[in-house]
């Protein structure tokens, strides 16, 4: 009977362990002079709604020195292989 109450209790958890982060897809820019980079990064927890997403990506940028030009989208799953590529050095660095 415990094996199959630990099994329950176990399975049961497994969805909120899978939404234990948000993915979220950018672009930003610096100025003098001009670069550009494309970059994804972590937020703890589920995605929060749009707004509190884009807040929560500009300050993490600007306190690199780079100002958030767009969100390019947002997911609780972990990117792609070609995504993370796509990302290079800015994957997970801000």
């Amino acid at each position: 009977m415990r094996t199959f109450i630990l099994t329950l209790c176990v399975t049961a958890a497994l969805p909120a362990l899978a939404q234990a982060a948000c993915f979220v897809e950018y672009k930003a820019k610096q100025d003098s002079p001009l670069r550009l980079h494309y970059g994804i990064l972590q937020i703890d927890g589920a995605c929060p709604g749009g707004g509190q997403t884009r807040a929560i990506t500009a300050d993490r940028l600007q306190r690199g020195g780079w100002t958030l030009l767009n969100i390019v989208g947002r997911s609780e799953t972990v990117p792609e292989d070609n995504k993370k590529a796509n990302a290079g050095a800015y994957y997970l660095r801000y």
